[in-house]
Protein backbone atom coordinates (compact mmCIF):
# COMPACT_ATOMS: atom_id res chain seq x y z
CA UNK A 1 0.00 0.00 0.00
CA UNK A 2 1.33 3.75 -0.84
CA UNK A 3 1.98 6.14 1.57
CA UNK A 4 -0.73 8.13 0.02
CA UNK A 5 -3.54 5.30 -0.34
CA UNK A 6 -2.70 5.15 3.88
CA UNK A 7 -3.09 8.64 4.42
CA UNK A 8 -6.04 8.34 2.76
CA UNK A 9 -7.27 5.48 4.76
CA UNK A 10 -6.66 7.58 8.13
CA UNK A 11 -8.13 10.16 6.72
CA UNK A 12 -12.06 8.15 6.06
CA UNK A 13 -11.34 4.59 7.55
CA UNK A 14 -9.72 5.31 10.90
CA UNK A 15 -11.43 6.64 14.53
CA UNK A 16 -11.26 10.80 14.66
CA UNK A 17 -8.10 12.02 16.40
CA UNK A 18 -8.34 14.83 18.39
CA UNK A 19 -5.49 17.08 17.10
CA UNK A 20 -3.14 19.32 19.02
CA UNK A 21 -2.15 22.58 17.90
CA UNK A 22 1.09 24.07 16.38
CA UNK A 23 3.36 25.68 20.42
CA UNK A 24 3.09 29.26 20.24
CA UNK A 25 6.05 30.82 18.03
CA UNK A 26 7.23 32.45 21.71
CA UNK A 27 7.47 28.89 23.51
CA UNK A 28 10.89 27.20 23.30
CA UNK A 29 11.51 24.41 20.88
CA UNK A 30 12.17 22.46 24.46
CA UNK A 31 10.42 23.11 27.62
CA UNK A 32 13.11 22.20 29.56
CA UNK A 33 13.57 25.37 31.00
CA UNK A 34 10.21 26.11 32.48
CA UNK A 35 9.88 26.77 36.06
CA UNK A 36 9.83 24.60 38.29
CA UNK A 37 7.13 23.24 40.87
CA UNK A 38 5.30 26.37 42.92
CA UNK A 39 7.20 28.61 40.51
CA UNK A 40 4.84 31.33 37.74
CA UNK A 41 6.71 31.08 34.26
CA UNK A 42 9.14 32.76 32.89
CA UNK A 43 7.47 36.04 31.57
CA UNK A 44 3.25 36.21 30.73
CA UNK A 45 2.19 33.14 29.10
CA UNK A 46 0.48 33.27 26.01
CA UNK A 47 -2.96 34.76 26.07
CA UNK A 48 -5.01 31.40 26.55
CA UNK A 49 -2.57 28.68 27.20
CA UNK A 50 -4.47 25.74 28.12
CA UNK A 51 -1.75 22.86 27.85
CA UNK A 52 1.70 22.22 29.14
CA UNK A 53 4.73 23.10 27.21
CA UNK A 54 6.18 19.34 27.40
CA UNK A 55 3.33 16.90 27.64
CA UNK A 56 0.48 19.19 26.30
CA UNK A 57 -1.75 18.16 28.98
CA UNK A 58 -3.68 20.04 31.32
CA UNK A 59 -1.75 23.04 33.47
CA UNK A 60 -3.35 25.60 35.81
CA UNK A 61 -4.07 28.73 34.55
CA UNK A 62 -0.58 30.65 34.33
CA UNK A 63 1.55 28.15 34.47
CA UNK A 64 3.55 26.58 31.25
CA UNK A 65 4.10 22.93 32.72
CA UNK A 66 1.27 20.57 34.52
CA UNK A 67 2.01 20.19 37.99
CA UNK A 68 3.79 16.28 37.05
CA UNK A 69 6.25 17.89 34.17
CA UNK A 70 7.04 20.14 36.60
CA UNK A 71 8.01 17.60 38.83
CA UNK A 72 9.94 15.74 36.35
CA UNK A 73 11.89 18.44 35.51
CA UNK A 74 12.86 19.20 39.67
CA UNK A 75 14.25 15.60 40.15
CA UNK A 76 15.69 14.63 36.84
CA UNK A 77 16.79 17.52 34.97
CA UNK A 78 19.59 16.44 32.75
CA UNK A 79 18.19 12.98 31.90
CA UNK A 80 14.59 13.63 30.71
CA UNK A 81 13.64 13.30 27.05
CA UNK A 82 14.18 16.51 24.84
CA UNK A 83 11.18 16.70 23.15
CA UNK A 84 7.98 15.02 24.09
CA UNK A 85 5.55 15.08 20.64
CA UNK A 86 1.54 13.44 21.33
CA UNK A 87 0.14 12.86 17.74
CA UNK A 88 -2.87 13.55 19.41
CA UNK A 89 -4.69 13.62 22.56
CA UNK A 90 -6.90 10.51 23.67
CA UNK A 91 -9.63 11.59 25.35
CA UNK A 92 -11.34 8.58 26.98
CA UNK A 93 -14.13 7.25 26.32
CA UNK A 94 -13.46 7.49 22.31
CA UNK A 95 -12.56 5.01 19.58
CA UNK A 96 -9.13 6.60 19.11
CA UNK A 97 -8.59 5.86 22.94
CA UNK A 98 -10.25 2.35 23.04
CA UNK A 99 -7.81 1.78 20.30
CA UNK A 100 -4.82 2.45 22.19
CA UNK A 101 -5.99 -0.03 24.94
CA UNK A 102 -7.48 -3.03 22.44
CA UNK A 103 -4.10 -2.98 20.05
CA UNK A 104 -2.34 -4.62 23.29
CA UNK A 105 -5.01 -7.35 24.12
CA UNK A 106 -3.92 -10.72 23.40
CA UNK A 107 -6.73 -12.76 21.06
CA UNK A 108 -9.88 -14.01 22.92
CA UNK A 109 -13.43 -13.63 23.07
CA UNK A 110 -13.48 -10.08 24.33
CA UNK A 111 -12.48 -7.96 22.14
CA UNK A 112 -13.13 -10.03 19.13
CA UNK A 113 -10.16 -10.82 17.12
CA UNK A 114 -11.24 -8.19 14.32
CA UNK A 115 -11.50 -5.58 16.74
CA UNK A 116 -7.79 -6.29 17.78
CA UNK A 117 -6.89 -6.35 14.05
CA UNK A 118 -8.61 -3.24 13.25
CA UNK A 119 -7.09 -1.33 15.90
CA UNK A 120 -3.69 -2.57 15.21
CA UNK A 121 -3.73 -1.76 11.85
CA UNK A 122 -5.52 1.75 13.12
CA UNK A 123 -2.14 2.38 14.96
CA UNK A 124 0.65 0.97 12.88
CA UNK A 125 -0.77 3.02 9.84
CA UNK A 126 -0.95 6.47 12.18
CA UNK A 127 2.79 5.72 13.67
CA UNK A 128 4.64 5.47 10.27
CA UNK A 129 2.38 8.44 8.66
CA UNK A 130 2.94 10.66 11.28
CA UNK A 131 6.93 9.98 11.41
CA UNK A 132 6.80 9.88 7.47
CA UNK A 133 4.85 13.53 7.60
CA UNK A 134 6.62 15.18 10.58
CA UNK A 135 9.56 12.87 11.92
CA UNK A 136 11.85 15.99 11.11
CA UNK A 137 9.71 18.44 12.69
CA UNK A 138 10.16 15.85 15.45
CA UNK A 139 14.10 15.57 15.51
CA UNK A 140 14.41 19.97 14.91
CA UNK A 141 12.07 19.90 18.34
CA UNK A 142 14.41 18.20 19.89
CA UNK A 143 17.75 19.63 18.84
CA UNK A 144 18.99 16.43 17.44
CA UNK A 145 19.69 14.45 13.96
CA UNK A 146 17.46 11.77 13.00
CA UNK A 147 17.59 8.52 15.21
CA UNK A 148 20.01 5.57 15.81
CA UNK A 149 18.19 3.63 17.77
CA UNK A 150 14.96 2.88 18.67
CA UNK A 151 13.19 2.54 22.21
CA UNK A 152 9.70 1.46 23.55
CA UNK A 153 8.61 2.54 26.72
CA UNK A 154 8.25 -0.66 28.98
CA UNK A 155 4.32 -1.42 30.61
CA UNK A 156 4.51 -0.91 34.36
CA UNK A 157 3.36 -4.04 34.98
CA UNK A 158 6.61 -5.72 32.92
CA UNK A 159 4.51 -7.64 30.81
CA UNK A 160 7.05 -10.18 29.37
CA UNK A 161 8.05 -10.29 25.36
CA UNK A 162 8.34 -7.43 23.46
CA UNK A 163 6.05 -4.73 23.91
CA UNK A 164 3.04 -4.72 21.35
CA UNK A 165 4.03 -1.50 19.64
CA UNK A 166 7.61 -2.87 19.44
CA UNK A 167 6.78 -5.82 17.34
CA UNK A 168 4.24 -3.76 15.51
CA UNK A 169 6.49 -0.69 14.27
CA UNK A 170 10.14 -2.05 14.31
CA UNK A 171 9.97 -4.08 11.14
CA UNK A 172 9.09 -0.91 9.15
CA UNK A 173 11.29 1.81 10.89
CA UNK A 174 14.52 -0.27 10.39
CA UNK A 175 16.70 1.23 13.34
CA UNK A 176 18.53 -0.65 16.03
CA UNK A 177 16.85 -1.48 19.19
CA UNK A 178 18.01 -0.63 22.50
CA UNK A 179 15.54 -2.84 24.99
CA UNK A 180 14.47 -1.51 28.27
CA UNK A 181 13.67 -3.85 31.08
CA UNK A 182 12.11 -2.55 34.24
CA UNK A 183 13.65 -3.34 37.43
CA UNK A 184 11.74 -5.86 39.85
CA UNK A 185 10.04 -4.24 42.57
CA UNK A 186 10.00 -0.14 40.55
CA UNK A 187 6.69 0.03 39.47
CA UNK A 188 5.42 3.58 40.64
CA UNK A 189 3.98 6.47 39.00
CA UNK A 190 6.65 8.87 40.00
CA UNK A 191 9.58 9.32 38.06
CA UNK A 192 12.71 7.25 38.75
CA UNK A 193 15.57 7.04 37.36
CA UNK A 194 16.64 3.61 37.90
CA UNK A 195 13.04 1.75 37.18
CA UNK A 196 14.36 1.23 33.86
CA UNK A 197 17.54 -0.72 32.49
CA UNK A 198 18.73 -0.16 28.84
CA UNK A 199 21.60 -1.45 26.77
CA UNK A 200 24.24 0.62 26.50
CA UNK A 201 24.54 2.59 23.17
CA UNK A 202 27.47 4.43 21.65
CA UNK A 203 28.29 8.14 23.13
CA UNK A 204 25.87 10.45 21.70
CA UNK A 205 23.30 8.25 20.30
CA UNK A 206 20.11 9.76 19.03
CA UNK A 207 17.02 7.42 20.46
CA UNK A 208 13.71 7.40 19.23
CA UNK A 209 11.20 6.34 22.55
CA UNK A 210 7.79 5.63 21.62
CA UNK A 211 5.00 5.54 23.90
CA UNK A 212 1.20 4.54 23.01
CA UNK A 213 -0.37 6.89 26.15
CA UNK A 214 0.94 9.47 27.69
CA UNK A 215 -0.76 9.62 31.78
CA UNK A 216 1.56 11.19 34.44
CA UNK A 217 4.29 10.75 31.95
CA UNK A 218 6.64 9.25 34.60
CA UNK A 219 7.27 5.97 32.79
CA UNK A 220 8.63 7.71 29.24
CA UNK A 221 10.60 10.32 31.47
CA UNK A 222 12.21 7.48 33.29
CA UNK A 223 12.65 5.06 30.17
CA UNK A 224 14.46 8.80 28.50
CA UNK A 225 16.74 9.02 32.05
CA UNK A 226 17.34 5.13 31.55
CA UNK A 227 18.51 5.87 27.97
CA UNK A 228 20.14 9.05 28.60
CA UNK A 229 22.26 6.49 31.52
CA UNK A 230 23.32 4.25 28.84
CA UNK A 231 25.01 6.71 26.77
CA UNK A 232 22.07 8.35 24.51
CA UNK A 233 22.83 12.41 24.09
CA UNK A 234 19.11 13.05 22.68
CA UNK A 235 16.11 11.13 23.06
CA UNK A 236 12.83 12.04 21.45
CA UNK A 237 9.60 10.54 22.96
CA UNK A 238 6.73 10.47 19.97
CA UNK A 239 3.13 9.76 21.72
CA UNK A 240 0.61 8.29 20.09
CA UNK A 241 -1.89 9.33 22.49
CA UNK A 242 -2.14 11.99 25.40
CA UNK A 243 -4.33 10.80 27.66
CA UNK A 244 -7.66 13.45 29.15
CA UNK A 245 -9.77 12.30 31.63
CA UNK A 246 -13.34 14.07 31.12
CA UNK A 247 -14.21 13.53 34.20
CA UNK A 248 -11.29 15.59 35.68
CA UNK A 249 -11.98 19.24 36.44
CA UNK A 250 -8.66 20.45 35.34
CA UNK A 251 -9.18 19.42 32.15
CA UNK A 252 -12.40 21.42 31.37
CA UNK A 253 -11.23 24.56 29.35
CA UNK A 254 -8.72 22.08 27.43
CA UNK A 255 -11.79 19.59 26.49
CA UNK A 256 -13.67 22.69 25.46
CA UNK A 257 -11.47 23.70 22.65
CA UNK A 258 -10.51 19.86 21.52
CA UNK A 259 -12.90 18.27 18.61
CA UNK A 260 -12.79 15.79 16.68
CA UNK A 261 -10.77 15.67 13.31
CA UNK A 262 -9.27 13.38 10.91
CA UNK A 263 -5.47 13.40 10.32
CA UNK A 264 -4.09 16.28 8.67
CA UNK A 265 0.21 15.09 6.82
CA UNK A 266 0.00 19.43 6.83
CA UNK A 267 0.38 20.08 10.82
CA UNK A 268 1.42 18.59 13.87
CA UNK A 269 2.12 20.14 17.49
CA UNK A 270 5.58 21.09 16.57
CA UNK A 271 5.41 21.88 12.86
CA UNK A 272 6.63 24.35 11.19
CA UNK A 273 6.90 24.87 7.12
CA UNK A 274 9.97 26.41 7.22
CA UNK A 275 11.89 24.08 9.38
CA UNK A 276 10.17 21.05 8.16
CA UNK A 277 12.81 19.05 6.01
CA UNK A 278 11.21 16.30 3.44
CA UNK A 279 11.27 12.38 5.52
CA UNK A 280 10.03 9.32 3.66
CA UNK A 281 10.58 5.59 5.23
CA UNK A 282 11.07 4.27 1.69
CA UNK A 283 14.24 6.82 1.65
CA UNK A 284 18.12 5.83 2.10
CA UNK A 285 18.17 9.29 3.97
CA UNK A 286 15.82 8.16 6.45
CA UNK A 287 15.33 5.86 9.73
Amino acid sequence: MSWDRLRLWLRSAAPPLYPLPPLPLDAPLSALGSPAVGSPPLGAPPLGRLCCDVCRGPVRPGYARCYQCAQHDLFGHGLLADAVVPVSYAVKGTAFADDLWRYKSRPGPEPPDQVIRRARASVLALLLIFLTDHGGCVWRHAGMPPPRRLAVVPTGYGRPGPHPLLRLASPYLRLPVCPLAIHPGRQGRDLDQNRFVARRVPAGTSVLLLEDSWVSGASAQSAAAALKLAGARHVAVVVLGRHVNPADPGAAPLLTRLAPARYDPLACAVHLDRARPAWSLDGANTF
